[in-house]
């Protein structure tokens, strides 16, 4: 059976809204949560950027069963691996056992506005596979000497270490990285937005080299409104998501701009839209009969969403789990 997992997107709503969307998700349901991990949203007036670390650490003392995971964190400059590691060890601790952490190649929108140069993706890719061994290996409670091209640590130890193992999944996006994925990893984390594509180049290439234990994560997003003005104004805090710099810019008001420079009906296009219970479950059944997630992610916004929550625990999640 699929577990179903909220999305709780960090740019979107402030981190106590958060803690209270993964507590309704909790009493109506949902297997788990995931948040995003952002310095900048993507957008300047309707927008968010709690740290998401934080309030996952309210998430974990405030619930009691539900998972807990980051669709993703990019330990490569904001973040030093081992202050990852440091954080990972604390969630787990807090949370009993729950916490995943998925981990990616990052995006400018956070490393920009701090002053890092976000370099080709073979150098990033290279500085992952340095963070991944010295996450791992801070977990598993080695005093750990490491000196690779990207990253030192001089007898760097845990001191509250995880009590339990801590899954790292990796989120890819095309052949390479889910190789990479397959190979080093727990899991792989992948954006379904076209489901043949995230087959094919993703979740094919993973498993083909993974073990059996392989956990599949795989999110798409959604909207939830009956007419195209109730929609837009749901997207607000997202808008600027699709926009034609998103890989460039560092200042969220540039892609506010483009994006609201587009005809709305363009920008929605680029979103998968329902209007009711049946419609969540034929946008999100694929993602377990085509993909085979282990982890169905349900990224979604409306104009109530603790309302939109606790319809889909209700209506949505006891029929995906069947699937």
């Amino acid at each position: 059976m699929a577990e179903i997992y909220l999305f709780c997107s960090d740019e979107q709503f402030q981190p106590e809204e958060i803690v209270n969307q993964a507590v309704t998700a909790e009493a109506v349901g949902f297997d788990g949560v995931m948040i995003s991990e952002h310095f900048h949203p993507w957008v300047d007036d309707h927008s968010a950027s709690g740290f998401a670390f934080s309030t996952l650490g309210a998430i974990a003392v405030k619930t009691t069963h539900i998972n807990l995971m980051t669709a993703v964190t990019a330990p490569l400059f904001r973040f030093h691996p081992a202050v990852i590691a440091q954080a990972a060890a604390t969630i787990d601790r807090l949370s009993n056992g729950r916490f995943t952490l998925g981990i990616g190649t990052g995006e400018n929108i956070n490393e920009g506005p701090l002053g890092f140069v976000l370099p080709p993706y073979k150098e990033r890719a290279a500085r992952l596979a340095e963070a991944h061994e010295i996450i791992q290996r801070l977990l598993a409670g080695e005093k750990l000497n490491f000196h690779g091209n990207y990253y030192q640590t001089s007898a760097a130890k845990l001191y509250s270490p995880p009590k339990h193992t801590v899954s790292i999944l990796l989120a890819a996006g095309g052949p390479q990285s889910a190789t990479t994925a397959g190979k080093h990893y727990d899991g792989i984390i992948v954006s379904a937005k076209n489901i043949e594509h995230a087959k094919q180049n993703v979740i094919l290439p993973a498993k083909a080299v993974a073990n059996n234990n392989y956990t599949v994560v795989a999110n798409r997003w959604s909207i939830l409104a009956q007419n195209d003005t109730e929609a837009w104004q749901a997207l607000q805090s997202q808008r600027g998501l699709r926009a034609p710099s998103r890989a460039e810019a560092i200042d969220p008001i540039q892609l506010q701009t483009e994006a609201d420079k587009l005809p709305r009906g363009e920008i929605l296009n680029l979103f998968s839209r329902v209007q009711n219970a049946a419609d969540y479950i034929t946008t999100y059944a694929p993602l377990i009969a085509e993909l085979g997630a282990d982890i169905v992610g349900i990224q979604t916004t409306s104009i109530d969403q603790l309302a939109t929550i606790e319809m889909l625990g209700k209506e949505v999640v006891p029929v995906l789990h069947k699937l």
